[in-house]
């Protein structure tokens, strides 16, 4: 039986966090010597930043420019904590810093494309359902090549939540039972799906970013189940779907 089937793409399909703990390494590096006479340490940057990071995710959304003003925005407080003027060319080199981890040559999971062709030959439906700039992850999907499996089944939407999901399936005219949602957030990606009474595949990722971090407390209406390797995922469709094609 046809399954419809929702792939987030960052952290799910494509790496994504390992750009940005690089940078965030290179960002606390940078710090921690501007500020050395004050004994500032790499997990105190970290820290700032992180907090400063999430405010602005949740008013903007994942918009391009919130990462490098993070960056910029974290030195401010830094300098204002431990009395130092902030430097106008030490801020556009932060701002390019931050802008850089979207310039990253764009590293495909293992088993990503054998794992679509599979899905997709056996006569599933796929989407893609991502968060983020606009321009951005185009620009990832076009370098992958992506429309390949997903054609013009690609919602990007600057803040995922449950009406933004609610709204996409009520567009598409899912079936909740034959739907499914395959992605890393437990914010973005599963609890909204569980919300919507969706199938989840929840893609655990080392080394999650924090503001995807919370504890899992929508009880399933359908199938749950937490997978390593995107390899996984083709005979968990299968079963399912030769199951509910049995069943019916």
């Amino acid at each position: 039986m046809k399954q419809h089937l929702f792939f987030d793409l960052d952290d799910t399909l494509v790496h994504c966090n390992i750009y940005f703990h690089e940078v965030l390494n290179e960002f606390a590096a940078r710090m921690c010597e501007t500020f050395a006479s004050s004994g500032l340490t790499r997990e105190a940057v970290l820290a700032k930043q992180s907090e400063i990071d999430i405010a602005g995710v949740r008013i903007h959304g994942f918009k391009s420019d919130h990462f490098p003003q993070s960056l910029v925005d974290t030195y401010r407080h830094f300098c204002g904590r431990f009395g130092e003027s902030p430097s106008a060319e030490e801020e556009r080199s932060l701002w390019r810093l931050g802008l850089s981890v979207y310039e990253r040559d764009v590293e495909p999971y293992p088993h990503m494309e054998e794992t679509l062709e599979s899905l997709a030959a056996q006569g599933h439906v796929l989407h893609l359902y991502t968060g983020g700039d606009a321009f951005v992850q185009r620009r990832k999907i076009r370098r992958l090549r992506l429309e390949r499996y997903f054609d013009r089944r690609v919602y990007i939407r600057t803040h995922k939540r449950l009406d933004d999901l609610r709204a996409i399936l009520a567009e598409v005219g899912c079936d909740p039972a034959h739907t499914w949602m395959i992605g890393n957030s437990v914010r973005t990606d599963v609890l909204p799906a569980l919300a919507c009474g969706l199938n989840v595949l929840y893609m655990k990722r080392p080394n999650e970013w924090v503001y995807n971090v919370l504890p899992i407390d929508v009880p399933p209406r359908g199938v749950f189940l937490t997978l390593q390797s995107l390899a996984d995922i083709p005979p968990v469709i299968r079963r399912h779907a030769e199951a509910a094609g049995a069943g019916s």
